[in-house]
């Protein structure tokens, strides 16, 4: 039995210059693209004549069955989700369902991850530099995970001044659980602090708002927004976001010499420092 293939792969934000070439020689070598409906049709010049497999919304576990059914018949299957596959995508679905089926390495069909850009990076290279520190992303959509976890992992991340990148802030059903984050982030940071909303990053109708804590919520957030939401340390420069490294605290921009009491490849030295900032609450 001639062994299958399964591609799963991120198609980034959907403009096909952001598409690696990884991704678009695989979407060339399928037989067969399965994917959500809206994600086919970002792709469908570049998949002309394929065998397509194209669902709706809350029907990931079908998809990810008929496309692991017909890759163990033999095809070469791609598997597309939007951003990064591993990242809220069909990644994890997919080796849920080989785990059920007791699918081993070495049998048909080969599985490869085909890596995308992620919504959160594509988002911020829009409105600047915003992720220079520590970040991270969480989901708002409470659909299978419980709002309490959701809850407990916004207060760390704001409590810990990560800049945070929140996605499926909102739906038409769905308000409250953006206007719960904003209460949690302005307990530990400012109001002023700088906010991005970003909807259908380098997609048509793309629409990029730039506000802050205080003023986020009088602007529209759906499923198609991408919210991020800066650290304490996080600026706006020329109309971008900005969230620096922390290099002014060891060198001189100026000349790239180091301050007095610092050693460049060591630890920053904070007794050096005229305060030591620290935003979060212990």
């Amino acid at each position: 039995m001639t062994h299958g293939t399964l591609w799963i792969v991120g198609i980034g934000p959907g403009a096909h210059d952001l598409i690696t070439p990884r991704a678009l020689k695989v979407l060339e070598e399928a037989d067969l693209i399965v994917g959500y409906q809206t994600y086919i049709t970002l792709v469908r010049k570049l998949i002309k004549g394929k065998d397509k497999i194209r669902t709706g919304m809350t029907e990931e576990i079908g998809r990810a069955r008929a496309a692991v059914d017909a890759a163990r018949e033999g095809k070469k299957v791609a598997v597309i989700s939007s951003g990064d596959s591993g990242v809220y995508g069909m990644g994890c679905l997919i080796f849920e369902v080989l785990r059920e089926i007791g699918w081993k390495e070495g049998e048909s069909p080969r599985v490869e991850m085909v890596p995308g850009i992620t919504a959160l990076n594509s988002c911020a290279s829009l409105v600047g530099a915003p992720l220079g520190h520590d970040s991270c992303m969480i989901s708002l959509s409470d659909l299978l995970t419980p709002w309490e976890v959701i809850e407990r992992r916004i207060e760390a991340a704001a409590s810990a001044d990560f800049v945070i990148g929140f996605y499926n802030p909102a739906s038409g059903r769905r308000q409250r659980q953006i206007m719960r984050a904003r209460e949690i982030l302005l307990q530990h940071r400012p109001a002023s602090t700088p906010v991005a909303l970003v909807k259908s990053a380098y997609r048509f109708r793309e629409q990029i708002v730039h506000t802050d804590l205080e003023h986020m919520l009088e602007f529209e957030i759906g499923m198609l927004t991408t919210v991020l939401v800066g650290s304490t340390q996080t600026y706006r420069y020329e109309g971008r976001m900005v969230t620096p490294r922390g290099y002014k605290n060891k060198y001189e921009l100026s000349d790239g010499a180091i301050k007095e009491g610092q050693r460049a490849g060591f630890s920053l030295d904070t007794s050096r420092l005229q305060e030591v900032q620290r935003p979060w609450r212990m």
